[in-house]
């Protein structure tokens, strides 16, 4: 059966996902968006005919998975029930090239034998159209060419080619090289090539990793959230997706199933403060410029929730029927109707995230008044949306409200443009925008307080809380000690604390009442707790939530509560964020450690 103890390998243009035995068991290809050329994964709940490649060793007795040392290359070591065992080590080509990034579309797979003589078979089944159709094979003497109508991809090899084609049994008595790229002759020797890529990919990812922020507790997961990170950025518009899966369900038995592989904005305040603290700047400039071009796009301001990795603003949802589905838990979606949703949260989480360009002096490309002049038309957007009703953070599909959070965020957009004008020396308009700040400021407390003002809620005029209200005073709008908020805290703890793991709410929604907990709001709470000073709680808390990561160190969306099941698309941007942040926020200082 599918699991999420899956690995992830990329370079920041593709990625592939691979299972504990070594499977490749998901990859889009040519880019995180595009249609899965191995979609085993999603396959249901029967031995898959096709969408995975596999070096499947006779006798299995044991597999053990590690990526090496600050590194995105992963290893693989499979052993036989008669001591015989090998190393599959899978990555995909990044490093530096004639003065740029060199990472092709290209998945590169070296087996070696490591103890006597392994009997294995090759198994490479890639599909097309969402795994409803396999692909014409055409040989050469050391290459198998998989052509689809959309796209035609090489495998070059060093194993006898007829038995990959026929997967037949054969003795692993050498090491193998396998690599799957584009559909290019290869001129360069083949093991050869494979190996000097690897060792330049290791490099690269060494080095990266050199120069990384770290705290100076829970270095190996905060090192392995920030690579995740870095492999779910397409650096090619400086995109960076919320996960590299569409349809792993939310929990089991729902059709909470959507596709994740696209970039949300709400998610930019998060995803950039993370960066930041990290020192990833390229990334994070990168990552920027994709947020200014919407901006710059849009020309009364109006910003959608979710858009395409080259900026695409249509995301059309349909329901894929040859698939079954992560565990036969479909549907399988592609595209994602969220994208047709008002949500006003956006506003505050684009102003937040492009203020580091007016502070940053790490940037290449400082903010300006002309670029302050173009976000101001965001703030206006803020200004009229502020008390209007939306789908929400969480997306609800057939109700709107005027939710706090949006109404918070449309605030700290408001907010952050007047210290953004009194920073470029603009005292007027820093003036107009403290003005207009302090007014609604006033007005949301007001509006989103309880009947009987013990808490806020998550509403206006509401009668629930959401885990939401915990970014309040990481916003500004209210203080972490204020009498409101530890009411508030107090309230979501009786109200949607399970175990140590926090629900988003406990309401029922479009498909019935949440039963997983969203990971991202259990990191939300640990801030919430260092903010009121319970900050020994926070501790116990997130180490704990560490143990429920992968065996690779990776999180998807949700949690069972109950189980610790990890479910939802997979690795979470969200989660491995909130991991970073949290990370940084508990950590003893350096200069306290020693």
């Amino acid at each position: 059966m599918s699991s999420l103890d899956l690995a992830l390998i990329g370079n920041s243009q593709i990625s592939a996902l691979i299972d504990a035995r070594g499977r490749i068991v998901w990859s889009c290809m040519p880019r995180y968006d595009g249609d899965p050329r191995f979609c085993a994964l999603l396959a249901g709940t029967t031995p898959p005919k096709a969408g995975f490649a596999e070096v499947e060793l006779t006798g299995l007795h044991n597999a053990q998975q590690r990526y090496r040392r600050n590194s995105a290359v992963l290893e693989t070591e499979l052993r036989d029930d008669r001591g015989n065992a090998l190393r599959i080590t899978d990555f995909a080509p990044r490093f530096k090239r004639f003065g740029r990034f060199f990472r092709p579309m290209m998945l590169v797979r070296r087996i070696e034998p490591i103890e006597g003589l392994p009997l294995i078979r090759i198994r490479v089944r890639p599909t097309y159209g969402y795994g409803h159709q396999r692909p014409e094979l055409t040989r050469g003497s050391n290459h198998i060419r998989y052509v689809m109508p959309d796209l035609a991809v090489r495998l070059t090899t060093t194993a006898p080619v007829s038995h990959v084609i026929e997967e037949a049994a054969f003795l692993l008595d050498r090491p193998l090289t396998l690599i799957l790229g584009p559909d290019e002759s290869f001129a360069d020797d083949v093991a050869e090539t494979a190996r000097a890529f690897q060792i330049q990919t290791d490099d690269y990812w060494q080095e990266w990793c050199r120069y990384l922020g770290l705290p100076f507790e829970w270095q190996d997961a905060v090192i392995r959230a920030a690579i995740t990170l870095k492999l779910s950025s397409f650096e090619e518009t400086g995109a960076i997706i919320a996960a590299h899966t569409t349809s792993i369900p939310e929990a089991p038995d729902t059709e909470r199933t959507w596709d994740y592989r696209y970039c949300w904005l709400r998610d930019s305040y998060f995803v950039v403060s993370a960066l930041n603290a990290l020192g990833v700047t390229r990334t994070m400039e990168e990552y920027l410029e994709y947020i200014m071009n919407i901006v710059a796009e849009s020309q009364d301001g109006y910003l959608q929730p979710v858009y395409g990795i080259i900026r695409e603003r249509r995301l059309d949802e349909t329901v894929v029927n040859p698939l079954p589905g992560y565990r036969g838990l479909g549907p399988v979606r592609i595209g994602n109707d969220a994208y047709r949703q008002v949500q006003n949260d956006a506003y505050g989480s684009v102003l937040l995230a492009c203020a580091h360009v007016f502070y940053d002096q790490r940037l290449s490309r400082p903010g300006d008044q002309a670029l302050f002049r173009r976000l101001e038309i965001l703030g206006e957007q803020a200004l009229r949306r502020w008390n209007q009703p939306d789908a929400g953070l969480w997306e609800l599909r057939s109700r709107t409200a005027v939710h706090t959070y949006s109404a918070a965020m449309c605030w700290a957009a408001i907010d952050q443009l007047a210290r953004i004008a009194r920073h470029l020396g603009l005292r007027r308009r820093a003036t107009e925008w403290a003005r207009r700040a302090r007014q609604i400021r006033g007005e949301i407390i007001a509006q989103a307080c309880a009947a009987d003002g013990g808490s806020l809620v998550a509403s206006f005029g509401g009668d629930s809380v959401d885990a939401s209200l915990l970014m309040l005073p990481q916003l500004g709008l209210v203080r972490a000690r204020d009498p409101l908020f530890l009411s508030t805290l107090a309230r979501i703890e009786r109200e949607l604390k399970r175990g140590d793991y926090l629900l988003r709410y406990a309401h029922e929604d479009d498909f019935g009442t949440p039963t997983s907990a969203f990971l991202v709001c259990s990191f939300w709470y640990i801030n919430a707790l260092a903010e009121v000073g319970r900050r020994r709680e926070a501790r116990r808390i997130f180490e704990q939530l560490l143990t429920r990561r992968n065996p690779l160190g990776l999180l998807s969306e949700d949690i069972d509560p109950t189980t610790g099941a990890l479910w939802g698309n997979f690795p979470q941007t969200y989660s491995m964020v909130g991991l970073i942040r949290a990370a940084m926020r508990l950590s003893k200082p350096w200069e306290k450690a020693f």
